[in-house]
């Protein structure tokens, strides 16, 4: 690897396996680092940025102060950039590239359902190859649905939403996605092993195995937490290798076979809503949950009288709630939510939602 060129991580997973909650402890443990984050989550890109520009609960309230640049492109104050993209990586990466000598380390957060093989590929970009390289390619796998047979949590449901579209000639299974997320794999984190039992542990150690080289190494950590040593300074240059790893998608575009991607067949819009009671709130998205085909749904909320932005997470029917920072004195106290699923109706949601929002009384 070149010394001059900007080492990237990328960061690969399913959604909810706890790719957000692993790039906010990098972040935590940046200890002056300017890192440039890229956050490429579909269906989430403002709420993950948002929560990624959080500063730690420890931090002074300076640094929390987020600064807007061009371009999509946010400057905190403690050297941290966030960009939001969908469909314009390069545009990105030339604008970050243009900025060279104010980046340390460039984080990127894939879409849950995204292939790490093109990203990569991205690196051999000649204006890109010339400044930066591809440190490691991590993937997420979340340790308890693996041990489950699932490979992500709510796989049944995805799986049968997609056998049951006759439109599609090849829709990847959970299972091909696993692999090409793996097969480009530098290091695997397996999250949520404080949920794992011994024999749990072992059974998703052996799927790792089966489908690792290995020279790739496995590391299990609970809430994201994990050494930052473990995480960054890999040296992968993974973008030289990335031509040879041969995936499932590379195989039906092989063979002639015409296929969507899977994003394309989810539902996923925001909900936003003013300041909400908390146990109203909790109580409305367990029922949603359990009522409606949602895979994901992740954001904040806003309580009367707390000082403090409340965090909601959930995965399947598990529903994992915090405080994560201070709210700023310019911004707007409001709550949001994103949703994934499918054949989720954003009208529906957003009036169950209602039932918690506080209702100003006028004068």
């Amino acid at each position: 690897m070149q010394l001059n060129k900007i080492p990237a991580t990328i960061v690969t997973g399913f959604l909810g396996s706890g790719k957000t909650t692993l790039l906010s402890n990098i972040l935590k443990q940046a200890a002056g680092k300017r890192i440039a984050v890229i956050v490429n989550e579909f269906g989430e890109l403002d709420i993950d940025a948002d929560l990624l520009r959080s500063c730690p609960l420890e931090c002074d309230d300076e640094q929390g102060a987020v600064v807007a640049g061009e371009d999509g492109i946010y400057e905190l104050a403690n050297g941290c950039i966030c960009c939001t993209v969908e469909e314009e990586f390069l545009p990105v990466m030339e604008q970050l590239v243009a900025r060279r000598d104010d980046i340390d380390h460039i984080l990127i957060e894939t879409s849950g359902l995204a292939l790490p093989k093109p990203l990569v590929q991205a690196f051999n970009w000649p204006d890109i190859k010339q400044h930066c390289t591809v440190d490691a390619v991590i993937t997420v796998i979340d340790g308890p649905a693996v041990a489950a047979g699932r490979f992500a949590s709510d796989a049944d449901k995805v799986q049968a939403q997609r056998l049951a579209d006759e439109s599609l000639d090849h829709d990847p299974s959970l299972q091909e996605l696993l692999d090409d997320q793996l097969s480009a794999a530098d290091l695997v984190v397996i999250s949520k092993n404080d949920l794992l039992s011994d024999e749990q542990r072992q059974r998703v150690q052996a799927v790792a195995q089966a489908r690792l080289p290995a020279s790739v190494k496995t590391c299990y950590v609970s809430h994201g937490e994990a050494s930052l040593d473990a995480l960054i300074g890999v040296e992968a240059a993974a973008e030289q290798r990335i031509d040879s790893v041969h995936t499932h998608h590379d195989h039906h575009h092989d063979h002639g076979e015409h296929h969507e991607h899977a994003h394309d067949h989810f539902d996923s819009f925001v909900i936003s809503l003013g300041e909400v009671d908390s146990d109203k709130l909790q109580a409305i998205l367990r029922s949603l949950l359990s009522e409606h085909n949602i895979f994901r749904a992740k954001g904040f909320a806003a309580l009367p009288n707390k000082p403090m932005r409340q965090v909601l997470q959930a995965v399947g029917e598990r529903l994992d709630v915090h405080f994560d920072r201070l709210w700023l004195p310019t911004e707007q106290r409001r709550s949001q939510l994103v949703f994934i699923g499918k054949g989720i109706e954003e009208e529906k949601i957003k009036q169950a939602l209602m039932g918690a929002e506080i209702q100003l009384v006028s004068a």
